[in-house]
């Protein structure tokens, strides 16, 4: 269960929910009609050695978490592309929030002069870094970790880190918002808007609905024996409280918001929509993929 002011490496607690998602990219990158390719999610799974992420790398066939494992290449194709599509528009900056094992900073084709901001928790970034340096792979952009939790001060550390709010960013809040308490979300929101200079863009993955958690828990446990989370029930780091919608929320502030779902999505890159069984349908069917201009 969360804590205030909890924290994890990246084998425990929220930690374990971006190794998780390394997975489903590495798996997603070895199919034959990859939508992705994330070369980098694979070292993080052998690094870290979990046993049943490993088990889950060693099948990446395996019908019972291939459709999540395509749900996450559609989501991460749905962020390539906005950050690619910010840089093609002139945008040099951009604030990847939770990060986790995110390599965008090591894989996206950056124009010369980008800076990539990342914020984690120090030991997810540690983690990351470390493993990519030993593995000799090196950034395409300016990369700069800003280690700190997002419930803290998190644009303190930003600024002490090099960025420039008189700049427009490209932001990303991607599997991140269930983790967070409503009021946290919208300071989230709060000091996006603030920071966001004229031109400014962000991409957020949100729910256009509550999900049934405790349906989605129950399916979790009976659908995937082999889930790359190990033991961890993703469904307890959840928050389930109030919170304000997002896109009404930066409708409300002057940003300009486009949003699809994971049908839309699907459309747009040419395949079918991934079919998760039972309960597990519930979380995608509710997700909303946001992008806005400022």
């Amino acid at each position: 269960m969360r804590t205030d002011g909890d924290t994890w490496d990246i084998v425990s607690s929220v930690g374990i929910t971006a190794l998780g998602v390394a997975t489903f990219r590495a798996t997603e990158t070895a199919q034959p009609d990859a939508l992705i390719r994330d070369d980098c999610a694979r070292l993080f799974v052998e690094a870290a050695a979990e046993p049943r992420s490993l088990q889950a790398l060693a099948a990446p066939g395996d019908a019972e978490f291939l459709p999540v494992a395509r749900l996450i290449g559609v989501r991460t194709k749905f962020f390539d592309e906005f950050f690619l599509a910010a840089a093609a528009s002139g945008v040099r900056q951009a604030v990847i929030l939770a990060a986790g094992l995110d390599a965008r900073g090591y894989r996206l084709d950056w124009p010369v002069g980008a800076s990539v901001f990342e914020i984690d928790q120090p030991k997810v970034l540690d983690f990351k870094h470390q493993v990519l340096a030993d593995n000799e792979v090196v950034p395409r952009a300016v990369l700069r970790a800003v280690p700190v939790d997002l419930r803290d001060d998190w644009p303190a550390a930003l600024f002490d880190a090099g960025f420039d709010a008189d700049r427009p960013t490209a932001w990303s809040a991607e599997g991140l918002l269930p983790y967070l308490p409503g009021a946290a979300q919208d300071a989230l929101f709060e000091r996006i808007d603030t920071l966001s200079a004229h031109g400014s863009r962000v991409a957020v993955e949100g729910f256009s609905g509550r999900p049934d958690i405790a349906r989605i828990s129950q399916a979790a446990t009976q659908e995937m024996a082999t889930s790359p989370f190990g033991d961890v029930d993703v469904t307890e780091l959840f928050y389930n409280d109030e919170r304000t919608d997002p896109v009404q929320w930066l409708t409300d502030r002057g940003w300009q918001v486009d949003s699809a779902d994971v049908t839309e999505l699907s459309a747009r890159y040419g395949r079918p929509v991934p079919e998760l069984p039972g309960g597990l349908a519930d979380m995608h069917n509710v997700a909303a993929y946001l992008t806005a201009t400022k």
